[in-house]
Parts: C-alpha cells; sequence; structure tokens
C-alpha cells in the first residue's frame, strides 16, 4: 500500500500541493508583504481534501443510485423512494456533493494558478480535464448506443461534447453529470482575467468581491448574458474556496472574514432554488434546514483544512482518494443505471449498490492509471514549447484531479 500510494503520489500533480512560487522572489505589486504569508502554509499538501473530494463523490453517487428518481422508466424496476425506503430521503441530499466540489475547486484553482503563467495554467487545466471527460463520453456513448432501443441523442451532439461547450452551442450531455464541467469551465475562463493581469492579494479579493456582486444582481436580473457569466446559483460556492486559500495563504484578515461570510450567505440565498430542483429529481420534500447544515459543515471542512485544523486526517495515502474522483465522477451516472437495470433481478437492491460503487470505483482507478496519466502526460509534452522551463510541480507530477 505504501508503494502504491507512493506512485500515485508521484502521478498527481499539486492541486492540493502548491508549486514553489517564482512569485516568492519579489514580493507581487499590491500584495501584503512577505512577512504577512503563513509561513511554508502555502506549499503544503493538503490531503485532507482529496479526502474530501471522494467524499463528494460518494454523495453525488448515493444521490444518481438511490435517491434520484426523475427517470421515465427507473433502472430498479420501481421508484426509488419504493426501493429504498429507509435511506431515499437521505441519498435525496447526495446533490450538495457537487457544492463542496464548487468549494474546493474554488480552493485549488487559486492555489494551482499563483506562480504559473497564464498559458501554464491553462495548459495544466485543459490536460488535467479532457482526458478522462474523453474517454467518459466514448465509454458512455457506447453503452447508450449498444442497450437495447439504443440512444436518440444525434451523433452530432455526441461530438459536440467533446468540446466541452455543449451547454454553450445547444446540444445535449452525453451524460447528465456533465452540467457541472461546464460551470467550472465558466470559473476557469473568469479567473483567467486575473490570471493575465498577475495574481496579488489585492487583485484576487477584488475579483471575488466583484463576481459575488455580479452574481447577485445576475439572481435577481433577467439579462441572460450576465448570467451565463456571473453563474449566480454557484459563484458563491467557488468565491468562498478562493478566500479560504487567500486566508491560508495571507493569514484569516477581517476582510476575508467578511468576504467569506458574504460568499456563505449569497449560497444560502441560492439554497431555496437548488433544494427546489433536489425536490423534482427526486420527488421528496427535502429541507433547506438540513441542506443549510450540510452546506455549512463544508465551509467549516474546507476552513478547518486550510487553518490546519484537520491535520490529523492528513493522511498521505488519501492522494489515491484523489485520483479516484474525477473518474468516479464522469462514468457513474449512465453507466452505472445501465448495470443496474439489467441485475438487480439478481441481486437483491441492498447489495447490488455496494458491489456497484465498488465497481466504479476499480473502474475509476484504471482509467487514472491507464488513460488520465499517460495521455496527461504526452499533451503536457505536446502543448509545452521546446525549452522551457516546466513548473517544479509539472517535473513532480503529472496532472491530478482539481475538482
Amino acid at each position: 500500500m505504501t508503494t502504491f500510494v507512493r506512485e500515485e503520489t508521484a502521478a498527481l500533480e499539486g492541486s492540493i500541493e502548491p508549486a514553489a512560487d517564482p512569485g516568492r522572489r519579489a514580493t507581487p505589486a499590491g500584495s501584503p508583504p512577505a512577512g504577512g504569508e503563513r509561513p511554508g502554509a502555502a506549499r503544503t499538501r493538503l490531503y485532507v481534501l482529496d479526502g474530501l473530494r471522494l467524499v463528494a463523490a460518494l454523495m453525488v453517487v448515493m444521490f444518481h443510485y438511490m435517491g434520484f428518481d426523475d427517470w421515465f422508466e427507473s433502472p430498479w424496476g420501481k421508484s426509488s423512494r419504493d426501493t429504498f425506503p429507509q435511506v431515499h430521503e437521505v441519498a435525496g441530499y447526495g446533490w450538495l456533493g457537487v457544492e463542496l466540489f464548487f468549494l474546493i475547486s474554488g480552493f485549488v484553482i487559486c492555489m494551482s494558478c499563483w506562480g504559473r503563467t497564464p498559458r501554464q495554467f491553462a495548459v495544466s487545466r485543459f490536460v488535467r480535464l479532457y482526458p478522462a471527460y474523453w474517454f467518459a463520453i466514448a465509454a458512455t456513448t457506447t453503452v447508450l448506443v449498444t442497450r437495447p432501443g439504443g440512444t436518440d441523442l444525434p451523433a452530432s451532439d455526441v461530438l459536440t461534447n467533446f468540446s466541452m461547450f455543449q451547454e454553450l452551442l445547444g446540444a445535449r450531455d452525453v451524460d447528465g453529470v456533465y452540467w457541472s464541467l461546464w460551470a467550472e469551465l465558466r470559473f476557469y475562463l473568469l479567473f483567467a482575467i486575473v490570471a493575465v493581469m498577475g495574481l496579488t492579494y489585492r487583485r484576487v479579493v477584488g475579483f471575488c468581491a466583484a463576481w459575488l456582486l455580479l452574481a447577485a444582481i445576475a439572481s435577481s436580473s433577467d439579462i441572460g448574458l450576465l448570467t451565463l457569466i456571473a453563474v449566480p446559483q454557484y459563484a458563491a460556492f467557488f468565491v468562498g474556496g478562493i478566500v479560504i486559500y487567500l486566508m491560508r495563504r495571507f493569514e484569516p484578515k477581517p476582510v476575508l472574514w467578511l468576504m467569506l461570510g458574504a460568499s456563505w450567505l449569497l449560497a444560502q440565498n441560492q439554497l431555496p432554488g437548488l433544494v427546489s430542483d433536489a425536490e423534482a429529481s427526486t420527488h421528496t420534500n427535502l429541507s433547506w434546514w438540513w441542506s443549510l447544515a450540510v452546506v455549512t459543515v463544508f465551509y467549516a471542512l474546507v476552513l478547518g483544512a486550510a487553518l490546519g485544523r484537520l491535520d490529523f486526517f492528513n493522511w498521505r495515502w488519501l492522494t489515491v482518494a484523489g485520483a479516484l474522483t474525477y473518474p468516479l465522477y464522469l462514468l457513474h451516472e449512465d453507466i452505472g443505471w445501465e448495470i443496474i437495470r439489467h441485475t438487480h433481478d439478481a441481486l437483491p437492491p441492498r447489495y447490488l449498490v455496494p458491489v456497484l460503487v465498488a465497481a466504479m470505483l476499480g473502474a475509476a482507478w484504471l482509467v487514472h492509471k491507464f488513460v488520465e496519466k499517460p495521455l496527461a502526460k504526452a499533451l503536457k509534452t505536446w502543448l509545452t514549447p521546446a525549452g522551457e522551463k516546466t513548473p517544479r510541480r509539472d517535473r513532480e507530477r503529472l496532472p491530478g484531479q482539481t475538482s
């Protein structure tokens, strides 16, 4: 196990562990002095966030397998509520795992961008997101096409999915979970503005304040372009993660506490709509209070990890959890439903779910090992100009999970 963890650590990009920061050679204009940074904190890997990412992915898996009930023909042969009467309602809150993903993503992307050129950042995100995603599209499409009855998804939509911009281009997702990747991409594009200007403490704080304001305006306006850009339903979670990273790097300053509070307030303001959407998918009454409690726990966990309060969970082997998260998220929904549809009569649901989850984790590891790592390495080599010095973190690791 120790050898395996060492290999996986060597294979992961510093998504939870930043590079040696070139900016440390001189204090960027507009940033607090170097003495204002927490010594060594910005360069310590947070393995606990790898574990939290896997928790988030498993929450979404449980939601789709035992909570989701919004299909024309349930793969279980009857509703999820009737199939899992004891856990259906609890599993119905699993959609909140996506909010945890976004919160961690804000933290990780800010950290990953610090000390990199915009081009290096763009390459690192590209080689991280696309290899497993392309494989997932091919695998899921194959399952959908070969199942009894096939699929009505046009070939053009399938091909458009390979760009990850299918929602913008009016094409349907091959798999329903891909919707969250479009939210992630918009976050990347917005944050790229700050990256091009050069990351400093003040610029990132200003970016967070401006994004929260735009998201608040967009949520009460009918301006489609503003809603598209500001991502109002999820902006608060991305901003929350960014602010928590700033707290880790520059100490928890009063302005950052105020920004984090504003992020939490906007998040709770968006929850009623998100809860309503989840209720439509589960056909179950879900509590806004319970949802808010879970979201608040997420904020507390990421903040606790960033400030060292969860160091007793900072186990090195959790890099394995981080490696499994993204492929698991991409593969589990439609492929899992098809497996359920063909096996639920042979194996009782209480046994089928854990067996299926274990199988999906195994498939995720295979995709990470034999698709993500080699293809990411090849893409990074291809996209990096000859003679360019590779950031130290990339010399040590191939791209790992970032969102």
